[in-house]
């Protein structure tokens, strides 16, 4: 290993900055892969009273080792309900879940998210899993975290179908499509940085870079202009306690890696 070489990877780096996100005594609920692991990181870490929720039932768990799927029996470990999709959806639409944990395919300056086609939806170059639970979550729960590769085919300036409402158009438009007054998306997270959104535009704002990550570099792998945040900050890098972690809730090295 040169001095240069981080003692972390990519994956281990985005788990943690996902966890930290992650705020104690809220819900969070959350799909499979890096949401999961952060969920559990940040409950084994500053969150103990994160409620953790899966699509399929299970509220409240204490997760042992990381599930394959959101209906894996691990989800329901030491859980306080062993509850249904329909009453998951039902809590995120009465308004107890705090914080929804996503990903997509592509997503655009409002933080609208495509799962579904890539190309015109009659002649598509792919299609795409769809939306599953992606659109409740996205429309309903209080604030929206989405976790994404980041490159001029997936952050573009319109997405090609709208899967998931982010800000839709601006400033509003979520209000005048019906949505709880005050969602929509929180934060964005990547390879590369960290993004919010701007309160005046709705639009993606630049937060903080990964570590050696520019400005340019952000810019360089976004299809639009990003607009950059007035205190600009850098992510701290894995702890050696949290990388102890994501190996202990990760065992097999199916997201992180060995």
């Amino acid at each position: 290993m040169t001095p240069s070489t981080p003692a972390y990877t990519a994956m281990e780096l985005m788990a943690c900055v996902a966890a930290r996100t992650l705020e104690d005594r809220r819900t969070v609920l959350v799909g499979t892969g890096l949401p999961m692991i952060g969920a559990i990181l940040a409950q084994r870490t500053h969150a103990p009273g994160l409620v953790i929720i899966f699509e399929a039932g299970g509220v409240g768990p204490r997760v042992p080792t990381l599930p394959v799927s959101v209906g894996d029996s691990r989800t329901f470990y030491h859980a306080s309900a062993a509850s249904s999709m329909h009453n998951v959806m039902s809590a995120c639409q009465a308004g107890y879940v705090d914080f929804g944990f996503l990903g997509g395919a592509m997503m655009d300056r409002y933080g609208n998210l495509n799962t579904t086609v890539i190309g015109p939806w009659e002649l598509p170059e792919v299609r795409l899993p769809g939306s599953g639970g992606g659109n409740d979550v996205g429309s309903l729960a209080q604030r929206t975290i989405i976790i994404l590769r980041q490159d001029k085919r997936r952050l573009v300036e319109r997405v090609n179908f709208l899967t998931t409402p982010g800000y839709i158009d601006g400033p509003g438009a979520r209000e005048r499509a019906g949505l709880p007054a005050g969602s929509g998306p929180y934060r964005v997270l990547t390879q590369l940085a960290v993004y919010d959104f701007d309160e005046a535009t709705k639009q993606l704002r630049l937060r903080a870079t990964h570590p050696g990550v520019s400005v340019a570099d952000v810019q360089a792998a976004s299809g639009f202009n990003i607009q950059v945040a007035d205190t600009l900050e850098v992510t701290s890098p894995p702890t050696e306690e949290e990388r102890r972690l994501l190996h202990e809730i990760d065992p097999a090295g199916m997201v992180i890696g060995k």
